[in-house]
C-alpha cells in the first residue's frame, strides 16, 4: 500500500538565507519520526529521489511498510507547459500540498487567481485533503502578533489572505513561521501524518469491498426458489405470568408457615421467604438468623413476646413421622396483634407483588 503527496508552490523566499536551501518538503521527510532511519539517509543523502525538470520525485518508507512518493513541484509553470502531467499528478494524488513565501506577494496573488481554480476544478469531482502552507516570518511585520493581523497589506501575504483561500479550496490553513521540529515535526507533519492515516483507511476499506465482492462473484449462486404459499398467521397466546405468580402466593398449595391464635384456631397462611424478606422477626422466628446475628434487643423481645413455633414442624427431621414438607406452625400470643394478622399479611403480599411487578418490567 502507498500513500501519494503532490506539494505545489516555492516558499524558500519565506526563509532566513541559512534556510534558504531547505525546502518544506525535503525538511519534513529528513525530520520526521514517520520515516524509516534507512530510508531517511538515503533522503538526506540525495540518493532517494530523481529529478525531473517539472518537479522533484522523493520516495521513502513510512509506518513501516508504506510506501511514500512524494512529487514536489516548486514552478507553477508545469500547468501551462505541460497541462497533462500536471492533471495526472493531481489525479493521482491522496495529499495535495500548497505552499507558498509569506513575503512573495506577487507570487500569492498569480496562484490566488490562477493556479487555485485550476486546482479547484482537478478536484470537482474528488475529496482529496488540501492543505495550504504559509511559510516563513513577514519582514515588515509590526509590533501585534495576532495570527490574523492584516495592518501589513504591503510586500507581505496576510494571514487573512491565507484563510480566504483556504477557504476557497476547502482546504487546511498552516503557517509556518519556521523550519524547526515545532513547526515541521508536530505542526504541518502532524496534519499531514493525519490525512495519511486517513487515505490508508480509505484505501484498506475499498480493497476489502473488493475483495468481498470479487468472493461474492465467484461464488456458487443459489438456487431460484419458487415464492412459498402464504404462511398462515400465528396467534400467540396471552401471558399467564401475572395469574400464575398470583396463585403462587395466595394458593395453599405453597404454603409453608400457618399462624393460629393462642386457643389453636388457624388464623391465616403465609409464606417463609416473604416474611423474612420483609423483617428481621421472622427471620429471628423461623431460624433464618440466631439471636447472636441479631444485633438490636428489641428484635429478640417482639419475636418472644408475639410468636412462638410449633419447634416439631420447625425441625422436621426429628419428628420421622411428619413429611419434610409440613408447614411451620405459630402461635400468635398477643390477641390484638392476631387480630389485625390477615389485614397486616395483605399489606405485607401487595407491597411484595408489586415490587415484583416493577422488576418484571424492568429486566
Amino acid at each position: 500500500m502507498s500513500v501519494h503527496i503532490v506539494a505545489f508552490g516555492n516558499e524558500r523566499g519565506g526563509f532566513s538565507e541559512d534556510d534558504q536551501q531547505r525546502s518544506l518538503i525535503w525538511t519534513y521527510l529528513g525530520r520526521s519520526a514517520l520515516v524509516s532511519e534507512t530510508d531517511s539517509s538515503l533522503l538526506l543523502n540525495s540518493a532517494n529521489y530523481v529529478r525531473n525538470p517539472a518537479f522533484t520525485e522523493y520516495q521513502a518508507c513510512v509506518f513501516g511498510n508504506v510506501r511514500l512518493v512524494v512529487h514536489d513541484c516548486p514552478l507553477w509553470d508545469i500547468f501551462e507547459s505541460d497541462w497533462y502531467t500536471s492533471r495526472n499528478l493531481i489525479g493521482e494524488a491522496d495529499i495535495i500540498v500548497i505552499k507558498y513565501s509569506v513575503n512573495d506577494k506577487s507570487s500569492f496573488q498569480e496562484v490566488k487567481d490562477i493556479y487555485a481554480p485550476l486546482i479547484k476544478k482537478a478536484l470537482n469531482h474528488c475529496s482529496v485533503p488540501v492543505i495550504i502552507s504559509a511559510v516563513g516570518a513577514r519582514q515588515n511585520e509590526v509590533p501585534c502578533t495576532c495570527p490574523l493581523c492584516i495592518s501589513d497589506r504591503g510586500s507581505c501575504v496576510t494571514a487573512s489572505e491565507g484563510i480566504q483561500l483556504a477557504k476557497e479550496l476547502g482546504a487546511t490553513y498552516l503557517e509556518l513561521h519556521s523550519l524547526n521540529d515545532f513547526y515541521i515535526g508536530k505542526y504541518f507533519g502532524g496534519v499531514l501524518e493525519y490525512y495519511m492515516i486517513q487515505s490508508l483507511n480509505q484505501k484498506s476499506s475499498e480493497k476489502m469491498k473488493k475483495r468481498k465482492k470479487s468472493h461474492k462473484c465467484n461464488g456458487v449462486k443459489p438456487p431460484q426458489l419458487d415464492q412459498p404459499e402464504k404462511m398462515p398467521i400465528l396467534k400467540g397466546e396471552a401471558s399467564h405470568y401475572d395469574s400464575d405468580l398470583h396463585n403462587l402466593l395466595f394458593c395453599c398449595q405453597c404454603v409453608d408457615v400457618i399462624f393460629y391464635s393462642e386457643d389453636l384456631k388457624e388464623v391465616a397462611e403465609a409464606h417463609r421467604i416473604v416474611l423474612c424478606s420483609i423483617s428481621h422477626v421472622f427471620m429471628l422466628l423461623f431460624n433464618v438468623k440466631s439471636p447472636a446475628d441479631v444485633q438490636d434487643s428489641s428484635i429478640i423481645r417482639t419475636t418472644q413476646t408475639l410468636f412462638t413455633a410449633n419447634q416439631e414442624a420447625l425441625f422436621p427431621i426429628l419428628n420421622h413421622g411428619s413429611s419434610c414438607n409440613s408447614p411451620v406452625r405459630v402461635i400468635v400470643k398477643d390477641s390484638f396483634f392476631c387480630s389485625c394478622l390477615s389485614d397486616i399479611l395483605h399489606f405485607i403480599y401487595s407491597g411484595i407483588l408489586s415490587e415484583w411487578f416493577h422488576l418484571l418490567f424492568v429486566f
